[in-house]
């Protein structure tokens, strides 16, 4: 009994951890833009690639810790999150287009579901690709869920007119990244 008491309070420790590292790298993606601006050349998608570097590291971490996979399936993890990053991008920007006439907020609600969506649902596929991976379609199927309703905060950064901070992004990756934690423990089970 004991050691389940002490092996939740460990899991619960980590959990904490995580997502304090999905903030922090919810901090920094924003700010990268700023940095990657000032190196020349480069097509758009991996100057948006190069932004979420902070957030892949993170994956990285996570996949070689909660996980069975060997270092480089974490690495794997870790372009599948920059790919999702860049897909996500795009999504957002193809929706906001599509919804040209609607209402700003209208628009920026819709562009971060489809945003945020479309992230999760790369990243879920890639890494349950992965020979460790869960195949249980529950714990990816809570990561999508959770990736797609954090993308609507992009409508409240839009609101605040939030430039180089952000909301969506600490949130996103931090939720993000403790349900990525939590469906691989549960492969582990």
């Amino acid at each position: 009994m004991t050691e389940a008491i002490a092996s939740e309070h460990t899991s619960r420790n980590s959990l904490l951890m995580i997502a304090a590292g999905g903030v922090l790298s919810g901090v920094v993606t924003p700010l990268l833009p700023q940095l990657i601006d000032r190196i020349g050349g480069g097509p758009g998608d991996l100057r948006i690639a190069l932004a979420a570097i902070p957030f892949a590291v993170l994956v990285f971490i996570v996949v070689r810790r909660a996980s069975a996979n060997p270092w480089w399936a974490a690495l794997i993890a870790a372009v599948v999150t920059m790919v999702a990053f860049v897909c996500a991008v795009n999504a957002a920007i193809f929706i906001d287009g599509q919804a040209n006439g609607a209402d700003k907020m209208m628009r920026n609600i819709l562009a971060g579901l489809a945003g945020g969506f479309t992230g999760s649902a790369v990243m879920a596929l890639g890494i349950a690709l992965l020979p460790a991976g869960p195949r249980d379609a529950v714990a990816w199927l809570q990561l999508l869920v959770t990736g797609t309703l954090a993308g609507a905060l992009m409508a409240l950064d839009n609101a605040l007119d939030l430039d180089l901070t952000s909301v969506l992004y600490p949130v996103w990756q931090a939720s993000v990244a403790g349900r990525l934690a939590m469906a691989l423990r549960r492969s582990s089970i």
